[in-house]
């Protein structure tokens, strides 16, 4: 089944990638890697989630909101690769960031809404390393941000 077949099946529509709001740019490729700069929760333009996990954001709003990031991660991932997603031949690494309250643990657990998305979109090729880290801050008060290595042919 092809890329965009399975995000039909899912359900998704990729959003128009998120321009930058500082000074980088959305991704950057060397050889056949490309790293893709943090994602945040937006939909519309806008955040859809702000807040601590823990506090005024619910863990099941925060594996929203990662889920959300990793759609937004693959709207970048098809810009990388010239508008066709089966040029990803591997996610290679996440790296998620989760603000929640002092002494918040459940970072992985959060981040697993965005892991799992990448293997029910890519299959075995979306399996991944991965790092899941606890933060006192987020851009724009969200309560999750993920960025991605990946290799594309």
């Amino acid at each position: 089944m092809s890329i965009n077949a399975r995000l039909q099946e899912l359900g998704i529509e990729l959003p128009e990638p998120a321009a930058p709001v500082a000074n980088y740019v959305p991704f950057v490729q060397s050889g056949n890697l490309v790293s893709i700069s943090g994602q945040v929760p937006f939909k519309d333009g806008a955040p859809a989630f702000t807040g601590i996990v823990g506090d005024t954001v619910t863990q099941e709003e925060a594996c929203e909101a990662a889920r959300l990031c990793g759609i937004n991660l693959i709207a970048q991932m098809k810009a990388a690769c010239g508008g066709d997603l089966e040029r990803v031949a591997r996610v290679v690494k996440l790296g998620g960031f989760v603000n929640g309250i002092n002494g918040f643990g459940g970072q992985p657990q959060i981040i697993n809404a965005a892991s799992d998305l990448m293997v029910e979109v890519f299959g075995e090729k979306g399996r991944h390393s991965r790092s899941a880290v606890g933060v006192n801050g987020l851009p724009m008060g969200v309560p999750v941000e993920i960025d991605a290595l990946i290799e594309i042919s």
